[in-house]
């Protein structure tokens, strides 16, 4: 199994190219069930998600094509196979993704209860009662979901008890073929979920609201092929924000977008990180002290869960006292024992962390256990005497394309060690 190995202390200068977002991919990808395509996504990041959402989508029937020079992805066919099965949707939550747009073309799906990082239950709840008032009858059996609407499904009126951004996505794709005008009331805001309608309305979808908690979709027969560039990365911007941070360096963020760090950029500038609008991206830099901000994780535009530990890792040599809330996910503090072993002075209070700064970090062997959690170490080990190790790194290739490449190419003393 492959480790990571890194020496802190070195500034991180110049230039990292954001790539195209994880969270944004994986429904775009699933929208391709809509039509018998092509569908063309530019700006494709290669990572193991995608390539298990590929997978995934290969077994339904469809052909899909990662060009990785061009980074270009082409997706075509019909799905023939309405089954997806739990040896691959177990290995990533967004295969829950693939219901609703098989359902709403097909009439029918059988898809496997849904896995992925151990960071909560998150459970589907919401996309299975939304669908239910579209018309669909869905029955729990052995691990599977199985959906129908043999009539087709139908526009309907659904209602959010909260705000989830799979359970919109999900009803966004499945509302733009249902029969008549359905409209979705406290639908989360995240831009990947702009970027989703955005390509749907190049396939032929109509909808209104992108942007708003209010989308109305008017259903069509059917949706054609399209070509759409994926947004870039705001989580892989935001992680790189706060390597710049906890580095004492300076980095342009190639490609990223100001505006959908949120509240994670004004976060940073409260803490003594400048973040700034440049011509082809976002500029971090940091030329004085750090300073410990409270934060709380919400929904966009809301400080982003999935920045919540590389964020505590920032935190820890920060001059003073921080308190870090997490609202989204029960289990997502699983980082905190191994970010003490390196030095730091973490304690959990139910959903809040109280962080105590200290002046450095030491270099410890650590063990990664989800995504975010493996990228806070590293960020961690960047602010740390001596070697780091980071062991169980596969979570990283999940959702950071060349994530050790991209940090050396910047003055940091990483390397990856096969396992």
């Amino acid at each position: 199994m492959d480790r990571i190995r890194l020496r802190g202390g070195r500034p991180l200068k110049g230039t990292i190219p954001i790539g195209g977002a994880k969270n944004a991919a994986l429904p775009l990808m699933a929208a391709a069930l809509l039509t018998d395509g092509p569908l063309v996504l530019t700006n494709a990041p290669a990572l193991d998600d995608t390539r298990t959402m590929a997978r995934l989508l290969e077994q339904h029937g469809l052909s899909v094509e990662h060009d990785l020079g061009a980074r270009t992805m082409t997706l075509a066919g019909a799905a023939t196979n309405l089954v997806a099965p739990y040896d691959l949707v177990r290995k990533m939550r967004a295969s829950v993704l693939v219901l609703g747009p098989l359902l709403a073309r097909f009439g029918e799906a059988k898809v496997s209860l849904p896995g992925g990082c151990a960071i909560g239950t998150r459970p589907v709840d919401l996309h299975l009662k939304g669908l239910e008032q579209m018309g669909a009858q869905i029955e729990l059996d052995s691990g599977y979901m199985t959906a129908r609407a043999s009539g087709g499904l139908k526009g309907a009126k659904v209602y959010f008890t909260q705000v989830s951004v799979g359970a919109t996505e999900n009803l966004l794709m499945a509302a733009t073929l249902a029969d008549g005008m359905s409209e979705l009331v406290n639908a989360a805001r995240e831009p990947e979920i702009d970027d989703l309608a955005h390509c749907l309305i190049a396939m032929g979808a109509k909808i209104e609201g992108i942007g708003t908690d209010r989308l109305r979709v008017e259903g069509v027969k059917t949706l054609h092929g399209a070509t759409h560039a994926i947004v870039p990365d705001r989580i892989e911007a935001g992680t790189f924000a706060c390597a710049a941070g906890i580095t004492g360096g300076e980095v342009l963020l190639q490609g990223a977008r100001l505006e959908h760090l949120g509240t994670v950029a004004r976060v940073l500038r409260e803490a003594g990180v400048e973040v700034d609008e440049a011509p082809d991206g976002v500029l971090v830099k940091r030329l004085s002290g750090l300073r410990g901000v409270d934060v709380m994780t919400e929904p966009f535009p809301g400080f982003a869960t999935d920045m919540q530990a590389q964020f505590m890792a920032l935190m820890a040599v920060a001059d003073g006292a921080s308190m870090i809330t997490e609202t989204i996910f029960e289990n997502r503090f699983m980082h905190v024992p191994e970010m003490n072993r390196m030095g730091a002075r973490i304690n959990v209070h139910g959903s809040s962390a109280i962080v105590r700064g200290v002046s450095r970090l030491s270099g410890a062997p650590v063990m990664a256990t989800d995504l975010r959690a493996s990228v806070s170490l590293i960020l961690a080990g960047l602010a740390a005497g001596g070697d780091t190790i980071v062991n169980r790194v596969y979570h990283l290739d999940r959702g950071y394309e060349r994530l050790e490449a991209k940090l050396a190419a910047v003055g940091a003393d990483i390397e990856r060690i096969p396992g």
